[in-house]
């Protein structure tokens, strides 16, 4: 069977790693590594990271030296660094920090917004209208981050028609972009499609990107399945950092290096050197004491000590 003619030529990552990944480690990792992880990651061709997030340190402790972490990153010419803001007050102390774009967030599950962020949907996405609105006076750009497209711990499936409707709700506070997130790593190709096509009811492909965690081994299957219809924007995370909350011991990111490989292997540009990147992963990996959670970072180290 011949390839979908609509799969991209060539793709671009955002490592989430330094936010997505660290945020639920429970020992502190220091501003300097990572300062040094984002440093390493953009040597290895990353043109987007995540990098930290403007949220009360009370609730997440890890993130507590954003303003630090943002002060300290040598900052490459055309790499954009997003962090997440969750309210008005997250928006205001990251600004002196000069983000290029903004994270918001917002489920596609009511019962997964109530426990997330104890409000329901809409009121999610008010309270993230002005946050949108100065990010956009400020020539600041936004994503929003849509979770639990496909599936959710509390309420089961969710219906693409969801996905569609928070997608119609971001577009109108003003989000630039989407992120169709399958939290759990419960979809498989023909969902994750579902909820893509869900999306693009209200975005163009040009705005809209993957994020497939891999707790059940999918996300490399998932990327394919959105790369047959278009999607050329991916989050992912070095060296799989960021376990699955809901699914004890399970995986969670899917790891940049075993996504980089899949698209190498189709013949899709990344601008991305695999070693650097399986070095970066290792170099976080060996501070939190753990092995990379990457299939293909594992390989490469095996071959490399052989």
């Amino acid at each position: 069977m011949a390839l979908s003619s609509l799969i991209p030529s060539r793709v671009k990552l955002i490592d989430v790693g330094p936010r997505d990944g660290l945020q639920n480690e429970k020992a502190p990792v220091p501003a300097e590594v990572k300062i040094e992880l984002v440093q390493r990651l953009q040597d290895a061709g990353l043109k987007e990271i995540e990098v930290t997030s403007f949220v009360s340190p009370k609730w997440v402790p890890q993130m507590g030296d954003n303003a630090e972490v943002m002060a300290g990153v040598r900052r490459a010419p055309g790499v954009l660094y997003s962090v997440l803001t969750p309210n008005m007050k997250g928006f205001e102390a990251a600004v002196a920090s000069r983000p290029d774009e903004i994270v918001v967030f917002g489920a596609a599950s009511e019962a997964f917004s109530q426990k997330n962020i104890n409000c329901s949907i809409a009121e999610s996405i008010e309270r993230f209208a002005p946050v949108v609105e100065a990010a956009l006076a400020a020539g600041i750009k936004v994503r929003g981050a849509m979770s639990c497209t496909v599936g959710c711990p509390y309420e089961g499936d969710i219906a693409p028609e969801k996905v569609g409707e928070l997608a119609r709700l971001m577009k109108n506070i003003g989000v630039q972009r989407v992120d169709v997130a399958d939290t759990i790593g419960v979809g498989t190709p023909r969902k994750v499609q579902a909820a893509i096509e869900a999306t693009l009811r209200h975005y163009d492909i040009d705005h809209v990107s993957g994020h497939f965690h891999d707790t059940y081994g999918q996300a490399v299957s998932n990327t394919l399945a959105a790369l047959e219809m278009g999607v050329w924007n991916y989050q992912s995370s070095v060296a799989g950092l960021g376990g699955c909350p809901y699914a004890k011991g399970a995986t969670g990111n899917v790891s940049t290096e075993d996504v980089v490989f899949l698209l190498q292997g189709m013949g899709i540009d990344t601008g991305i050197d695999l070693d650097k990147l399986v070095d970066a992963g290792k170099y976080i990996s060996d501070f939190l004491g753990r092995k990379p959670n990457s299939r293909v970072a594992t390989a490469i180290l095996n071959k490399r000590a052989g």
